[in-house]
């Protein structure tokens, strides 16, 4: 992927039946703080990092970068989807979530748009996704959301799976998470 620039980014926000999707703002930071801080949020993704070092680290405006999508429902931030330049030429996808937004379907929901987006201002252009076979929920969104496995590996002492997404196509079966 080249980078998203002035062309293509920031989009206008991106709404679904229950999301926006939208460039990351001032008022985003307490929940970009308690994302990164979240136990469980990082369970899968080398760990949590300590909410001091957070507050004291992280810029006013967290998140604000071409690809960087923050998910909102009511008003809040629920989480982030990201589309950035992969190793291999193609976009990676990315998301994490607020546990309190499991369970509901908002990262199916919120992905679908953003690949749906995606796919209409990069015509053609694949994208990947990397999880850990290990977590089942997002091993479940993958397939949902039409990755298909192209590779099982070890990296960060556990097996890590690499799927793809052929360019073009709506997201099919973003009705759950």
């Amino acid at each position: 992927m080249t980078e998203l620039g002035a062309d293509s980014w920031p989009p206008a926000p991106l709404r679904t039946g229950r999301l926006v999707l939208r460039e990351a703002a001032a008022q985003d930071r307490p929940a970009f703080v308690e994302l990164f801080s979240s136990p469980e949020v990082g369970t899968y993704v080398g760990g949590s990092r300590p909410r001091e070092e957070l507050e004291a680290a992280m810029p006013e405006v967290p998140g604000r970068r071409p690809g960087a999508f923050v998910v909102e429902r009511d008003g809040a931030m629920i989480g982030v989807v990201t589309l950035d330049p992969g190793k291999d030429g193609r976009t990676d996808l990315g998301y994490l979530f607020l546990p309190r937004a499991w369970g509901h379907g908002y990262a199916a929901e919120a992905c679908g748009a953003a690949l749906d987006w995606f796919a209409a201002t990069r015509p053609g252009e694949p994208v990947s996704l990397v999880t850990r076979t290990a977590n089942d929920r997002a091993m479940r969104l993958a397939a949902r959301l039409g990755f298909r496995e192209v590779e099982r590996y070890e990296e960060y002492g556990a097996e890590q799976w690499r799927g793809v997404r052929d360019a073009g196509g709506s997201t099919p079966g973003t009705d759950a998470d």
